[in-house]
């Protein structure tokens, strides 16, 4: 008998929680009436492929080879396994969420050969690709769903402190597992956090085709973006500035010295889903992975508490126990506790 462990990711409200299932089958069972065992095993064993257009050419390959060469190309292979582990689980997610299909460019997930990452890492190679490759195994097959689907699991190199909301900066509905929450450790870990850019007056009047450089911000978003610029009378979005300008994020301000206007942003990219600096400033403070990809924001009827993760028990008489654990829990929610043990 042949057990097959599936592992599924699944974001339930307040928490995303990992399942795994022993599935037992007989030798000589059939499957759906004419699928005997050995034919679902052979089609098991053939790797499930991702369809990746490259210069326009469409290339197959293997689901984890594609893993770790899209975490090779979206986070720094030196973070923390934990954050790396939450970097595999969001582009899993977001390739099955795509159908199997993607491109190789920041549309999708940026994927680097294995020439190429040995160009990237030099003496670092044999480390860091046994490191992702350990990430990707030790998460073998998990993905996050909501209500059944799998989710538009978006991530970004670093914020302003917040995250963003989907349908503040894309053409989106409000989703419930993309809302804005603090993540204040960008602030300290990216060290290209804050960066700026400077423009002339002429190259200002290009950009915008305008005549006049009155420069008004009027609205800002929940997460301290940007909301809309107006520019010579006329309204932008601070996602079409950031695009018209290059800048690095769409939290900027606007200082004018000696006849330049300097733009100054905060984070980098659209600031939507996982935060890959956040995530790495969780995994040094000792968060897992599934830590990294949970939340416990209203939004999912939770208490907005942060979560503490490692708990450690307090003494004293509860419940005839000599030792108790005091916890915060929105109504009608749960809780997944870990023993790890006294050290």
């Amino acid at each position: 008998m042949k057990e097959i462990s599936v592992k599924l990711g699944v974001v339930f409200l307040i928490a995303v929680i990992f399942l795994s299932i022993n599935v037992g089958v007989k030798k000589d069972e059939t499957i759906k009436g004419t699928e005997t065992k050995e034919k679902k095993e052979e089609k098991e064993e053939k790797a499930v492929q991702v369809a990746v257009t490259i210069d326009n050419n469409v290339n197959y390959i293997d689901l984890d080879d594609y893993l770790l060469g899209v975490v090779a190309g979206e986070m720094p292979a030196k973070f923390e396994t934990e954050a790396l582990k939450a970097q595999v689980v969001a582009s899993r997610t977001f390739v099955y969420n795509r159908n199997l299909s993607v491109d190789n460019t920041t549309n999708s997930q940026v994927y680097l050969t294995e020439d190429k990452m040995r160009e990237n890492w030099g003496d670092k190679y044999d480390e860091y690709h046994q490191k992702i490759v350990a990430a990707i195994n030790d998460t073998n097959d998990e993905v996050m769903k909501y209500e059944g689907k799998y989710i538009t699991a978006m991530f970004f190199s670093s914020s302003n402190g917040y995250t963003e909301n989907v349908e503040d900066y894309f053409d989106s509905s409000a989703l419930p597992y993309l809302r804005s929450v603090d993540c204040h450790w960008d602030l300290s870990i990216d060290p290209t956090n804050s960066r700026s850019k400077t423009f002339t007056k002429q190259e200002l009047k290009e950009k915008f085709n305008c005549d006049s450089l009155d420069f008004n911000i009027i609205a800002y978003k929940k997460s301290g973006r940007v909301g809309t610029l107006s520019v010579g009378g006329k309204n932008y979005s601070g996602r079409k500035v950031r695009e018209i300008l290059g800048l690095a994020s769409s939290c900027f301000t606007i200082k004018y010295e000696n006849g330049k206007y300097t733009f100054n942003t905060l984070g980098s990219g659209h600031g939507v889903g996982m935060s890959q600096y956040g995530a790495q400033g969780m995994a040094l403070e000792g968060a897992s992975y599934k830590e990294i990809l949970n939340s416990d924001t209203d939004i999912y009827t939770g208490s907005n508490f942060v979560n503490k993760r490692a708990i450690k028990a307090k003494e004293g008489q509860t419940l005839n126990k000599e030792y108790y654990i005091p916890v915060n829990i929105a109504p009608f929610g749960s809780m997944i506790f870990e023993y790890k043990g006294s050290k």
